[in-house]
């Protein structure tokens, strides 16, 4: 098989990357990246010597139609997702996650190329937090950002072009990843990062937002089986029964530190914070065989730390710029 994955420095997307190479060797992988803050050349280190790497953008429709005409399968992960950069800046999350998908289903249109579209819970809402549901496939989307509504467009318009070019596509929307790789904006590799130099974690508001938290090697084995053996059109549900409020989230890391699990400062709530997101994965389950493997997520948290604490040189650099991006945002909040 000769596979595109776009977005492929990103956290999942290398991850995904490495794992690929690793487990499937007859797998030749070409990245396409745009390297933008969120991107790093060298998450994918380990397996350079074993992919092909091209440096552009999903919105560039010369250059996608000429790297999907050379492959048999595309694994769209490039997308803007940050929300608090969304609420900030959110042109780049409709040019990249709309105008972008648009230019890749255009592109496995013309060449009847196989496609998955991976994509997030965040465009279902939330959910109340003593509320028993959880998200499926038929819960209807009602996003609540500029990030979730862009992606909710390009789910929506993966759907269309199933149903109206018989585009051969399939989706998976997954929970909250953690894991290697991840860029230190992102809640809990903030949190380790700030631990590590000694500083105290930040927790928006009461900390009560539940996440349904899966490991990104979880999230990625079940992105193999949907593009193995899932049915054209379907969305699927990734999720490992993971929920767990950012406080308790937070507690756990200081106690990994040996720390008191009250020592962190709380900060201003992000406008529209989701309470709660809650994962249905039983068609995975039943349908693909599919299960996690990372069940204790104590455990998962431990290798994580370990992770960052052996790879300061990867996260070092974006480190004081991303500090200054959230005390901007309090500032603004505060005034």
């Amino acid at each position: 098989m000769r596979l595109l994955v776009t977005g492929g420095a990103g956290f999942i997307g290398a991850n995904f990357v490495q794992q690929t190479v690793t487990e499937r060797p007859d797998v030749a992988v070409t990245v396409l990246d745009a390297l933008t803050y969120a991107g790093n050349r060298a998450s994918l280190d380990p397996v350079a010597d074993r992919i092909d790497f091209v440096h552009g953008n999903i919105t560039d429709p010369d250059l996608v139609d000429r790297l999907v005409a050379a492959s048999d399968a595309v694994v769209h992960f490039a997308a803007e997702s940050h929300n608090d950069q969304s609420l900030t800046d959110p042109w780049p999350f409709v040019e990249t996650n709309v105008i972008g998908t648009c230019a890749l289903l255009e592109a496995v249109r013309r060449h009847d190329v196989r496609y998955h579209h991976i994509s997030t819970d965040e465009v279902y809402g939330d959910l109340e937090l003593d509320d028993p549901a959880r998200f499926t496939e038929a819960t209807a989307y009602n996003p609540s950002s500029p990030y979730s509504s862009t992606k909710a467009s390009s789910d929506l318009i993966v759907r269309a072009w199933v149903r109206s070019f018989g585009v051969r596509a399939t989706i998976s929307n997954c929970s909250n990843n953690y894991g290697p790789y991840q860029h230190v904006e992102k809640f809990i590799p903030r949190q380790i990062t700030n631990l590590i130099d000694g500083d105290r974690p930040k927790l928006y508001g009461l900390g009560r937002n539940v996440r349904d938290w899966i490991h990104v090697d979880d999230h990625n084995r079940a992105v193999w089986d949907v593009l193995d053996r899932g049915r054209i059109g379907q969305t699927y549900l990734i999720g490992a029964d993971g929920e767990v409020d950012n406080r308790t989230v937070v507690a756990l890391l200081l106690e990994i530190f040996g720390r008191d699990r009250g020592d962190f400062d709380a900060v201003p709530d992000r406008p529209g914070h989701d309470l709660r997101y809650a994962i249905d994965s039983t068609l995975l389950r039943t349908e693909l065989g599919w299960a996690p493997r990372y069940r204790d997520f104590r455990s998962g948290l431990e290798a994580t730390v370990a992770w960052y604490r052996d790879n300061e040189a990867w996260w070092r650099p974006a480190k004081a710029a991303t500090e200054e991006f959230y005390s901007a945002a309090e500032r603004r909040l505060d005034a």
